[in-house]
């Protein structure tokens, strides 16, 4: 089967997206000729970065604001969906339960829950956590505030990098009531539905359901079956209410199920006839073309599930001095995710890797804040508990480790293989017994407590009619307990058959001791030997006190200087896979100066910032290519960034709209020597310089026919900027056919009418029109020793129709 879809050249995708805008704007300049009788004035975005309502335009912090016309344009169902077109974010969606988050070149790549993530994810300002709790499916999202740099007096826990606060809709004390359906590609059913029930003058209920159900887009090369499939249901249910004149309550209940296969994996190692192993070391000139090449795979049990529930409750009492605040919030979620990692449908190559996880977490913060003509303050304090378990399994046949045994010259026999050359010479017995074709496990099972305080203020004192300091200060405190058990290799089928091997006493016979079968292939450093069967524990503890600072004067009503220097911190934690591995708290001390200006004659508004960070003992969990076996290490390395942000939006016409996002950065490491002993010092840490983002939409209003709505959006993602360091973890250059870490391009479009009533809506859309595919990943971890290497890829164009009615 052939997964490459054509391309169009960059000149002549340049020319068609240039073309559709010219045209539009020509269009549009031609029907509004006659300027209109009231002018047309910018939209006012308000939003709470700041944890005060307040204009983007003066909020001194670079930040991107995801509204709801923007994901309705995209056809957005998750936070994955719409990072392309915010520049400086990068979001790895691919495998929901263990996503990866990047914000200006700062990311935690680690899997395990003795890591934080670096960029923090709120939901109505409740931290949403790690892993497999953070990435759900947009079910009522009035906006998502990018905002960009650390934000720890702001927003609090794990945002070194900046924080992606999403907020929802409150329930109204007006009737509402919606529903759309998508239909497209691939048996793609999405149902959306949402109920606005007012009761009574002061309290509504509001509830929200989806379920999204697709095919998938790759499929077997040997059974047909769908390798991507898509199957979520999510549900969200909330209240209102107000007691008396002062107090206001609301209560939400999020659910999620999540139930479809883990992602699909290309061999790209060419085989030679079974049974014959790939010669090593692997050939990386020879690899195959992955969109060109048909998927096998036998992954037993592949899966990504997760089930996700969460309670919050906020109550705003207002005094006469000001408001307090209380949140608190309970989340609890199981996932499981097991892929393959071989790409090959042979059972002697097989090797899959499974990830469970169990979190729950509960918060509480108390917020106070006021104002008066001269100062605007918040404070408060916050309490957050988190138990965490998880597991991290290798899973594989018999017939695969004999692979490894002899690839490595580990077997004492003949042959080079243990479990196969004992099959063979049983059976040239006439004994019916074989050791292959037995399921191998190993794991590695961790736990983990975490308890974090914080308090924190931020004051902003109005010095001037023009002048506006501010002050924000966090003190925070993090206590982890940690446990660690590599457990015993498990394979039920063969310990059953050596057991009658033994009891035939052939072991004698075959010179073989019976423990000469049993051993571990995947989890093999010292500490996890040394310790195999017995759990380890460690407790550590970190504190901070992490400064905002920020001056900001308006020239005039409409333009703004700011200039601001804020710490970031994340605490330190644990290596899940490596027994007694600890590191440090991060550090990030970022220096940003912009401007935000707003130019209503000539409808037009735009902001540009320009920043330096150093960030000290970033934690990073990598795959040390140095021994016979990889397994992953505890990474520490201090970086640094130069960088600007840039984004206008121009509303030439009452029906046309143009916007422009660009981020640029430069960022390299200060000081950082690989465990294989590259020294990488003042060489780029494979971020991108350049990301960019534009589109145009525009309207026609028709009058009693209603309204028709054009929009087509285009992003740029630059080619990531290789190393000895990164090729050598798989994540860039390594091929010329794989083309990893290419430039990357995305464009959507989408024409939607909705009626004069509003009631009724149809729209068709195009997601990623000019069928942009690439080379998202490579996994590696069979590689020096089965000699196997998968390549995962980003999804291709698609195409739906949407219908909706509002009641």
């Amino acid at each position: 089967m052939t997964l490459r879809r054509n391309r169009l050249s960059v000149r002549v995708r340049q020319a068609l997206v240039g073309g559709l805008a010219f045209g539009a704007a020509g269009l549009a300049f031609a029907q509004d000729a006659t300027p209109p009788a009231e002018p047309t004035v910018l939209d006012t975005i308000t939003v709470t970065a700041q944890s005060r309502e307040q204009d983007v335009q003066d909020v001194p912090i670079a930040m991107q604001v995801v509204n709801e016309q923007l994901i309705e344009d995209l056809a957005a169902e998750g936070l994955g969906d719409v990072d392309s077109y915010v520049p400086g974010l990068d979001i790895d969606s691919r495998q929901p339960t263990q996503p990866r988050i990047e914000l200006r070149g700062i990311s935690t790549s680690d899997f395990g829950i003795g890591t934080d993530p670096a960029v923090g994810v709120y939901v109505d300002g409740v931290y949403a956590g790690r892993g497999g709790g953070v990435l759900l499916p947009f079910t009522d999202v009035e906006r998502i505030e990018v905002l960009k740099g650390p934000q720890g007096t702001l927003f609090g826990r794990n945002t070194a990098a900046g924080a992606l606060s999403i907020v929802t809709h409150r329930p109204d004390l007006e009737f509402d009531a919606r529903a759309t359906a998508r239909f497209g590609e691939d048996g793609k059913q999405y149902v959306h539905g949402m109920l606005n029930l007012p009761v009574g003058q002061d309290s509504a209920f509001r509830f929200v359901g989806l379920s999204n159900q697709a095919d998938g887009w790759i499929q077997d090369g040997n059974t047909g079956q769908d390798l991507a499939p898509e199957d979520t249901w999510a549900a969200r249910a909330a209240f209102s209410t107000r007691f008396g004149e002062n107090t206001r309550a609301w209560i939400s209940w999020d659910h999620e199920e999540l139930d479809q296969l883990g992602q699909a994996t290309i061999g790209v190692v060419a085989l030679p006839p079974a049974p014959g192993r790939i010669p090593l070391p692997v050939d990386e000139s020879s690899y195959l073309d992955p969109f060109n090449t048909r998927a096998t795979v036998d992954a037993e049990g592949n899966e990504e599930s997760r089930r996700f529930d969460g309670v919050t409750l906020i109550v705003d009492h207002a005094f006469t001095w000001g408001e307090l605040t209380s949140t608190t919030a309970w989340h609890d979620y199981d996932s499981l995710n097991r892929v393959e990692e071989d790409g090959t449908d042979r059972l002697y190559l097989y090797v899959d890797s499974t990830n469970t996880e169990s979190n729950s977490n509960v918060y509480q913060e108390f917020k106070f804040s006021g104002g008066s003509d001269r100062f605007d303050w918040v404070f408060g304090a916050s309490y957050f508990k988190e138990s965490a378990d998880q597991t991290s399994e290798i899973n594989a046949f018999t017939d695969s480790v004999d692979s490894i045994l002899a690839n490595l010259g580990m077997a004492p026999t003949p042959d080079g293989t243990l479990f196969g050359y004992v099959t063979q010479v049983m059976q040239a017995n006439g004994i019916p017994l074989s050791l292959l074709g037995h399921r191998w496990n190993e794991k590695f099972i961790n736990g983990m407590d975490t308890t974090a305080y914080a308090a924190f203020g931020d004051v902003i004192w109005h010095a001037t009619d023009r002048l506006n300091l501010t002050f924000g200060l966090r003190y925070t405190y993090d206590e982890k307990d940690f446990t660690w058990l590599n457990g015993q290799r498990t394979a039920p089928t063969l310990d059953a058959t050596l057991d009658q091997m033994e009891a035939l006493g052939l072991f004698g016979v075959l010179g073989l001791p019976r423990e000469a079968f049993v051993f571990d292939i995947a989890f093999i450093d010292p500490p996890a030997m040394a310790n195999k069967g017995v759990r380890n524990g460690a407790s550590q503890s970190w504190d901070d006190f992490s400064p905002r600072l920020v001056a900001d004067y308006h020239f005039t009503d409409r333009l703004m200087g700011f200039a601001s220097l804020a710490k970031g911190y994340k605490a330190g934690g644990f290596n899940s896979l490596q027994i007694g591995s600890e590191f440090g708290n991060e550090d990030v001390w970022n220096f940003e100066i912009g401007i935000k200006h707003s130019l209503p004659e000539q409808r037009l508004r735009y902001n540009l910032s320009a920043y330096h960070y150093t960030y000290d003992d970033r934690q990073a969990i990598r795959l040390d290519t140095t021994t016979a076996i990889p397994h992953y290490v505890v990474d520490t390395s201090d970086l640094e960034a130069w960088g600007l942000d840039f984004d206008a939006r121009w509303q030439v016409t009452d029906g046309l709209t143009l916007d422009l996002v660009a981020a640029y950065i430069d960022s390299t490491y200060k000081d950082y020597v690989t465990p294989e002993g590259d020294d990488l010092s003042g060489q780029p840490t494979g971020t991108p310089e350049w990301s960019v983002a534009g589109g145009f939409s525009y309207q026609w209003m028709l009058g009693d026919a209603g309204d028709l709505r054009l929009s087509l959006r285009h992003a740029y993602r630059g080619k990531t900027r290789c190393t000895a360091e990164s090729e050598a973890q798989g994540t860039c250059g390594v091929s010329g056919v794989l083309r990893l870490g290419e430039s990357q391009e995305r464009t959507d479009v989408r024409l939607g009418w909705d009626s004069a009533s509003g009631r009724f809506g149809l729209a068709v859309y195009g997601n990623n029109v000019f069928d942009n595919q690439y080379v998202s990943s490579l996994g590696t971890y069979g590689k020096t020793v089965l000699g196997t290497v998968g390549a995962r890829l980003t999804e291709p164009r698609t195409w739906g129709v949407e219908m909706s009615v509002d009641f």
